[in-house]
C-alpha cells in the first residue's frame, strides 16, 4: 500500500538544519503516525512522502515556503512590560500565547528590558531549510473515526 491522502502513516524521522544539527526526531520505538492530506505535516514533506511505501527511504530538503514560512520581521514587536502581569521574571527563550486578531498566537520572547518585552511571532524553524531523513515503517487505511477527527489515533497518534 503506497501514501496517499487518507492513508495513516508510520515514520521514522530526524530533522536537521542546514548546518546538520539534529532539531527534532523520532523515539526509536515509537514511530511518528499522521494521517495524510489533513494538513498534519508540513506540505513539503507531505509531498515528499506521497506513493511511498514501507520500508522506504526518504530524503528531502524542504524550503521556508513550503514549511514553516518565510522569516517574517514584521512579526518581531516591542509591548509594554505590563502586559506581562503576574510574571516576575521574563527571559530571552520563554513562550507565551498571545491573543491576536488573528487568534492565539504563540510568541517567543527575544528582549527584556524593565520597561519592554520584544516578542516574536515567527515560527522558531521560519526561514529555515529543513533537512529530513525519513524512513516509512507502516501504511495503513485511516478508521471513519480518524477522518472524522482529522488526524491519527493510537500509538505515535498525536492531537494539535
Amino acid at each position: 500500500m503506497t501514501i496517499a491522502s487518507d492513508k495513516v502513516v508510520s515514520i521514522d524521522y530526524v530533522l536537521r538544519n542546514d548546518d546538520g544539527d539534529i532539531l527534532d526526531q523520532s523515539a526509536p520505538e515509537s514511530p511518528l503516525s499522521y494521517l495524510h492530506g489533513h494538513n498534519n505535516l508540513i506540505s513539503g514533506l507531505e509531498a515528499a512522502l506521497l506513493g511511498k511505501a514501507a520500508g522506504d527511504r526518504v530524503e528531502a530538503s524542504i524550503a521556508p515556503a513550503d514549511a514553516y514560512g518565510e522569516y517574517d520581521a514584521n512579526l518581531v514587536e516591542q509591548v509594554p512590560r505590563q502586559m506581562f502581569q503576574g510574571i516576575d521574571t521574563i527571559e530571552p527563550g520563554m513562550q507565551f500565547q498571545a491573543q491576536t486578531p488573528q487568534g492565539v498566537q504563540v510568541v517567543t520572547v527575544r528582549e527584556a528590558t524593565a520597561d519592554t518585552v520584544t516578542v516574536d511571532g515567527n515560527h522558531a524553524l521560519a526561514g529555515q531549510t529543513l533537512h529530513f531523513d525519513v524512513t516509512v515503517k507502516d501504511v495503513r487505511d485511516a478508521s471513519a473515526e480518524e477522518l472524522s477527527h482529522g488526524h491519527a489515533h493510537g500509538p505515535g497518534g498525536h492531537h494539535h
